[in-house]
Formats: structure tokens, sequence, C-alpha cells
């Protein structure tokens, strides 16, 4: 049968994966380093070694294409010790965001199938829009049940720089906050997004002091922050995630993209809390414990 025939696999993958086994180099590959203005990745083996999970992948319980389940062993088989499942939350409607209903329902989910999975370990979590005053899109008490919060601003890419950067600043010191997700919100493909305007020094400093990492997302369409934001997030001091933003398996391995991208620009391994252990994560997660000799909240 074709590669089309296989669930999750659509033309544009099966393309992908004709031209990849053929040698060459896909067409889809070579559009995006080429509006990217660099290779997405080049290095970053030696970190990619490093890592141990990943904070930010979906399900098909909102924008992914598939269940659960299968990202989950996907992660599992990839070598990863855990990975944070991190579905959005009501606002994002678009995306099928979860009520407080269907997430109280998604964490039974989740329980039932760690039962069967040890030693690896599907963490509980949500992609947690940023509201436009900086508040988090759902109630308190569910999110300080979740193992990790992505927080992200998905609403109003275009307002002014001051009120975007307090809208930021407001979100990254939420207690609950564990991550800043795709902080500019650039998409580098199609029609392109720009990045939003914000005080970038300021809203790294803000993570720095809070403990919340900053994420290096290794989507190809984003690879956000640029190269030139990240570098002043390492001199910021702040921690980092290096996450796929997965939304269906074969995404699970783009985190050599940011790897390569954190070498380059010389983010510390130890700051990269995707390389913790899950003992680590969570104690950074849960009580703002770092790993010895790491700074952080």
């Amino acid at each position: 049968g074709s590669l089309e025939s296989l669930k999750g696999v659509g033309p544009k993958t099966a393309q992908v994966a004709r031209e990849a086994l053929d040698g060459q180099v896909p067409g889809y590959l070579a559009k995006l380093e080429d509006e990217a203005d660099s290779p997405l990745a080049r290095g970053g083996e030696r970190l990619r070694e490093r890592l141990r999970g990943d904070c930010h992948l979906h399900s098909d319980w909102s924008d992914g294409g598939s269940p659960i389940e299968e990202m989950g062993r996907t992660a599992a088989a990839l070598g990863h010790e855990w990975a944070a499942l991190t579905d959005h939350s009501p606002r994002l409607t678009v995306a099928r965001g979860l009520s407080p209903a269907r997430l109280r329902e998604q964490l039974d989910v989740v329980a039932e199938l760690n039962a069967t999975w040890a030693p690896f370990r599907l963490l509980t979590g949500i992609e947690c829009d940023i509201l436009d005053d900086g508040s988090l899109d759902q109630e308190p008490e569910l999110l300080e049940r979740l193992d990790v919060v992505v927080v992200s601003v998905h609403s109003k890419l275009r307002m002014d720089a001051r009120s975007m950067t307090r809208r930021m600043v407001t979100a990254v010191r939420d207690p609950h906050a564990d991550v800043l997700g795709h902080c500019t919100g650039r998409l580098l493909t199609g029609r392109g997004r720009p990045e939003s305007a914000f005080d970038a020094d300021e809203v790294f400093a803000a993570c720095a002091e809070s403990g919340t990492a900053v994420e290096i997302n290794s989507r190809p369409e984003r690879l956000d922050p640029p190269r030139r934001l990240l570098r002043r997030a390492v001199a910021a001091g702040v921690l980092f995630s290096i996450d796929t933003d997965a939304h269906a398996p074969g995404q699970l391995d783009w985190q050599i993209h940011g790897c390569a991208r954190a070498e380059e620009c010389g983010v510390p391994p130890e700051r990269v809390v995707t390389t913790w252990s899950l003992d680590e994560l969570l104690a950074w997660t849960r009580e703002g414990r770092t790993p010895s000799g790491v700074t952080g909240r």
C-alpha cells in the first residue's frame, strides 16, 4: 500500500518521506530553510543526547492529530523518560481547547495510561492562553493540579509593544506558569506572520526572576525565539525548555532543530529543563527547586 494509507500520514508527509528515501533533501524542508534564511538544524546532537523529555505536545483532544496513547508511546520509543501533554485551554475554540470538565476527564485518562507505562511517565499539563490582561485561561484549582503549565499568546498578537510586554510579564509571574511558549508568535512559512512587538529584555528578566522557562520551540515553521532574542535570553539568565510543540507522532523528533539553535546561541545545557530527570523537573514545577548548581525559581 501507499504511505498515504497509513494513519496520520497525508500527501505532504508522504512526499517528504519519498524524497528522503531517494536521498534528496525534501522540497518542503528546503523551502522552510530558504524562508528561515539558514539551515533548520546543523549540529545539536550532543545536546539532543542529553534530553530526557518534552514539555509541549498535543493530542486529538484539542488540535493534535493522534490519540494520547499514540503520542505517549512514541515519546517513550524516542527514548524520553517523560513528556508533558499540553492540549489547549478553553478560550482557543478553533483548536478545540479543553473546558475544565474535559481537562478533568483527561487527567483520569492520563492516570490510567501511566499505570501501565512505568518507567515512562506522561505528565499532565496544558498550553494555557495568556489573556489580554495577562491572566491565564483556566481555573486556578485545575492549574494547581497539573504537572506542567505552558503559557502562550494566541490572540491579539499585534497589540502595541507596551501592552504586550505588560501582558507577558504578568503571565510569566503567575505562580502556575512554568514555560513561556513560542514567545514572538512568528510563523516562517506560507503567508508567514511577523513577530509580536514587546520588550524582550523586560520579559526575559521577569522569566529569570520568577523561574519561568523560555521555550525554544522546535517546530520548523516557528523556530521561536529567533536567534537574536535567544542570545538575549541566555544573557538574562533564564531557564529554557526545548520542545517540539508536536501535533502528530512524527513531529516528536523535531527537538534536534531546537538543540542546534540552542548550541549555536550558547544555551548552557544545565539550564535546559528538558535535560532534567523526572524528579528534578517535578521539584521545579511543584516546589520551585532547581538541580544543584542551576539558577532559577
